[in-house]
């Protein structure tokens, strides 16, 4: 599998977006428009915090599975690797947080009309 030249073009598509979207934010929108974005961005199957939680983990079994000699520097790294895993999947809890917002925001408008 030598996709890495396309899957090189594709990530730095996907930074594009994400620092556009950043730089969206920067501006203080209205929060419709914010949650909008960030609805998707943290959802608890698809979210950034998910996919970014599993690509750690298949790089570190990737990494397990291919390198040999197997050293402790190899060990640390899948090590440090599935412990970010772990630490970005709490973040999972975001997407909680991001519909109490939204469901507060238009309880909120809903009183205001």
């Amino acid at each position: 599998m030598n996709t890495s030249a396309s899957h090189s073009e594709q990530l730095d598509q996907v930074i594009d977006v994400l620092l556009a979207i950043r730089d969206g934010l920067r501006a203080e929108p209205p929060t419709e428009d914010v949650l909008e974005l960030l609805v998707p961005i943290v959802d608890e199957d698809l979210g950034i915090p998910m996919l970014l939680s599993d690509i750690l983990r298949a790089s570190a079994r990737a990494i397990a599975a291919d390198v040999e000699p197997y050293s402790s520097e190899v060990s640390s790294v899948v090590a440090d690797l599935r412990e970010a895993a772990g630490e970005i999947m709490r973040w999972h809890c975001l997407h909680w947080a991001v519909r109490d917002l939204d469901r507060a925001t238009a309880a909120t408008s809903e009183v205001v009309s």
